[in-house]
């Protein structure tokens, strides 16, 4: 994470939860609890969003959008850790570890660059990005297409973005939550957890 990220935004923490040797395939039967769209973390989600210029209306993180529009069937893993999003009103994001090159970092978008999932960033937004360009726009709104999990994928990490009022007990629960599902699974998986302040 960028020093301006962690100075504009204190308190936020990436959770994340590495998973090796995981199976994807197709969407197979998940049953999805809501948050409200009134919860705490959506409505902090909502104010960072304004904080760098986002419209919230327009643009929501991925968390209150899936609760507002409803889980779209996707692939078994971009489907489990959607069920624990809206479960636990937390934007929880998938990449491909085979496809990311070099280290993923929170930061702030420079002019001009490049994003391979619609139109490019704005200057001042806030983006997750690897050595080759922006991999998620607008913190956690849309994730670029390189790395997105596809039904080859084998190795993944999965990232909870948490902002204060989401305190440290709701992060290790919807990690907790997601672990449990990838095991039932992918039962040949190994995981393993940090978390990033």
């Amino acid at each position: 994470m960028s020093e301006a990220v962690r100075e504009a935004f204190p308190g936020y923490r990436a959770g994340v939860v590495v998973a090796d040797g995981v199976v994807n395939g197709p969407s197979s039967p998940v049953s999805f609890e809501y948050a409200s769209v009134d919860h705490p973390h959506l409505i902090a989600w909502r104010d960072a969003f304004r904080a760098f210029g986002a419209k919230p209306k327009r643009h929501q993180c991925s968390a209150e959008a899936l609760i507002r529009r409803g889980v779209p069937a996707v692939n078994r893993l971009v489907d489990l850790y959607n069920a624990v999003s809206v479960r636990w009103a937390v934007p929880v994001g998938g990449e491909d570890i085979d496809r990311v090159v070099g280290t993923v970092r929170l930061r702030f978008a420079g002019s001009g660059e490049a994003f391979d999932g619609g139109d490019p960033p704005r200057a001042g937004e806030v983006v997750w990005a690897d050595e080759l360009g922006v991999t998620c726009r607008r913190w956690n709104w849309r994730q670029g297409v390189r790395t997105r999990l596809t039904e080859s994928t084998s190795r993944a990490y999965f990232l909870f973005d948490a902002l204060p009022s989401f305190d440290d007990a709701s992060l290790a629960g919807a990690m907790d939550d997601l672990s449990a599902r990838l095991v039932e699974a992918c039962p040949e998986a190994s995981l393993s957890l940090l978390v990033v302040r």
